[in-house]
């Protein structure tokens, strides 16, 4: 079966070939994640007990879970949507600097994400297990899709911050190496004017005029003519 060319441009378009990126894929996937933990929790994370119409968090009744898991949840899913954008307009970057503090900004902001998640998985893991699930009626299945979804994230974001620190190893800059390259081309390149140049100038006889090479120096700007003798009468 053979694809329409149409769609084999698509596959070869520039944003088809971001999108396939390591570091794109990895930034899509955190900003999944982190959408499906902060959106569960959000839906369904407050439930009522059976004995009462008030909401309480399904995490143990704390609030405190649930707002950490909804609030971490949005501001990762922010932090992916703009290192995404970031990612987009990398090749229009045309300052070294720039570049190198950007990977490092992307390392850093992945260890943090990396430790946040850590935690924050121990965090939910220990207020589910001493949680009744018995006093609520709903929130369960949201709970566990947080918490599975949050130790995924740890992967992934470990992973994120191996790609940034590649990033970072490879686009080390060297301070004025380009500098002293151009400067050391421009003194080999430079050499001293010739002292002396080979031109033609004529010389005389008493009868005809023949020209010879000779070495003058390149300040003489203007050179002797023939000169006319007289012939004595019989």
């Amino acid at each position: 079966m053979r694809v329409p060319e149409s769609l084999q441009d698509l596959a070869y378009s520039e944003t088809v070939r971001f999108l396939r990126k390591p570091k794109s894929v990895t930034r899509i996937l955190a900003g999944v994640f982190s959408l499906v933990i902060f959106s569960s929790l959000l839906t369904d994370g407050y439930q009522n007990k059976t004995e009462s119409s008030q909401l309480y968090c399904v995490l143990k009744g704390n609030s405190t879970a649930c707002s950490f898991a909804v609030g971490a949840g949005f501001l990762a899913f922010l932090s992916c949507l703009v290192f995404l954008t970031l990612d987009a307009h990398e090749s229009r970057i045309a300052s070294t600097r720039f570049k190198t503090a950007f990977q490092l900004l992307d390392f850093i902001v992945a260890v943090v994400w990396t430790g946040v998640w850590f935690l924050g998985f121990f965090f939910l893991v220990g207020q589910w297990r001493n949680s009744k699930q018995k006093h609520f009626l709903l929130g369960s299945s949201s709970a566990k899709a947080a918490i599975t979804f949050a130790f995924f994230s740890i992967a992934v974001w470990v992973f994120q911050a191996y790609l940034a620190l590649q990033g970072l190893r490879s686009d080390v800059p060297v301070p004025y190496k380009r500098s002293l390259d151009e400067g050391g081309v421009v003194l080999n390149t430079i050499s001293p004017p010739s002292a002396t140049s080979q031109i033609n100038v004529p010389t005389a006889g008493p009868n005809s005029l023949s020209y010879t090479s000779s070495t003058i120096s390149p300040y003489l700007s203007a050179s002797k003519g023939p000169r006319l003798t007289m012939m004595p009468d019989d």
